[in-house]
């Protein structure tokens, strides 16, 4: 089995390896690629990639090229986990959003438009000689924003399923909480990427029994900690809402708690430069502590859990994954993109049915869903106009004269980035 890594220069690739070297019964890679244009990290990257393997009897061969066509032709599986325009672009995204009173962050509000629209036309690009390469060959993107990314390679007509850490991040909290295996764990998870709620937590199953009453109960107060939401606003809810949801429900307080101090992309360059040292140590043969705190926690057990069900070697049956609505949600348009839980196999991912969504939440997901209507059209289109609208319509944004303001930023900071700006 050959799988690719387009982005396999990232600091987050070991957690990656990891997962691979540890997980090689579920999926038995014979050979990984790590695709980078950047050669002096993907040096670094791929040299601990295969002292990782080495020192865990993994037989798998690791190569690294810059030549795309080269690192996916044959491959039966492509992971695409790109940064366009790197951690520099990120830096401007949590930071020119501020100077209009609006959230900064890199996958969400305006910063996230940004984001969609440097990485789709290049993700795009990429699929096309995957698809030119190996027509047969599945693409899991994990490049944000993912409903956004996921939905352009879907309409494109890739076979494409989108995969985020935050539903395995809280199955595996919820497990150690309540002391079962991680695959016990079943979420009740509807949504969209970055805007999603656990509204059941079930033991065994679809059809076990709804724990979450008492996991809020027993161990509310450490949840809601580590979403940084007041403990009451849970209690209101009966549901755990993603820490993304503290942009909306607490906007005004982040902003001016990002006002105050670096951003997270400052912070995440800091600790990059020191895993790249790091990983250029020849005798470092695991993945750092330190990699914790770059993000990411179980990204590399979901990556080897759908990608070995894709590739029909296993994986469980029961997966949360980025796909078409198909009518799940019956209040979005079925080629809407939905987080949810999915039935993965070689056919690809078929959503479990959901019940009705209240409309606390429906209605946030149709407004979000609405705006990345516009903003895919605007990544695939460009325009002034279209960016303009996608700022309108975003309930982070929602003022004109803000999406005027950050239009006219957007733009400026993400110019060499744009074909048509």
């Amino acid at each position: 089995m050959k799988l690719t890594v387009v982005g396999g220069g990232s600091t987050y690739t070991p957690e990656l390896i990891d997962g691979f070297a540890r997980l090689r019964d579920t999926l038995p890679i014979t050979e990984l690629v790590l695709v980078d244009p950047a050669a002096d990290r993907l040096d670094l990257v791929g040299g601990l990639a295969r002292r990782i393997f080495a020192k865990q009897d993994h037989e798998g061969k690791i190569t690294t090229t810059s030549d795309l066509d080269a690192g996916v032709d044959g491959a039966d599986a492509v992971l695409l986990q790109l940064r366009v325009g790197g951690q520099a672009a990120r830096e401007q995204d949590e930071t020119w959003p501020l100077e209009c009173g609006c959230v900064g962050q890199e996958t969400t509000g305006a910063g996230g438009l940004a984001k969609a629209l440097r990485t789709v036309p290049i993700v795009l690009d990429i699929a096309e000689q995957v698809r030119r390469a190996n027509p047969d060959a599945w693409i899991i993107d994990f490049t944000n924003p993912v409903g956004i990314v996921t939905r352009a390679l879907l309409q494109a007509g890739h076979k494409a399923v989108g995969l985020c850490n935050v539903a395995i991040g809280f199955q595996r909290k919820f497990a150690g909480l309540l002391g079962v295996a991680p695959s016990e764990v079943h979420l009740d998870h509807v949504g969209l990427n970055h805007l999603t709620w656990e509204r059941a937590v079930r033991i065994g199953g679809p059809e076990g029994e709804n724990v979450l009453p008492r996991l809020l109960a027993e161990h509310g107060d450490a949840i809601a900690d580590d979403l940084r939401l007041p403990r009451p606003v849970l209690d209101r809810l009966g549901v755990v809402p993603s820490y993304y949801l503290r942009y909306f429900y607490a906007h005004d307080e982040v902003v001016r708690e990002l006002g105050t101090k670096p951003s997270r992309a400052a912070e995440v360059a800091a600790m990059e430069k020191e895993l790249l040292e790091m990983y250029g140590d020849p005798a470092l043969d695991e993945k750092p502590a330190l990699l914790a705190k770059r993000g990411g926690a179980f990204y590399s057990e979901a990556a080897v859990d759908l990608a070995a069900a894709l590739l029909g070697g296993g994986g469980s049956p029961y997966q949360v994954v980025n796909t078409y609505n198909n009518g799940t949600l019956p209040f979005l348009p079925d080629d809407a993109v939905i987080e949810t839980q999915a039935a993965v196999g070689t056919h690809g991912a078929a959503p479990l049915p959901v019940a009705p969504v209240d409309p606390l939440y429906a209605g946030l997901v149709a407004n979000v869903t609405a705006y990345e209507d516009l903003a895919l059209e605007a990544a695939l289109r460009g325009g002034r106009d279209r960016v303009f609208k996608a700022l309108l319509a975003h309930p982070l944004v929602g003022q004109y004269a803000y999406a005027d303001g950050l239009t006219d930023r957007l733009i400026a900071h993400n110019r060499e980035h744009l074909a048509w700006a």
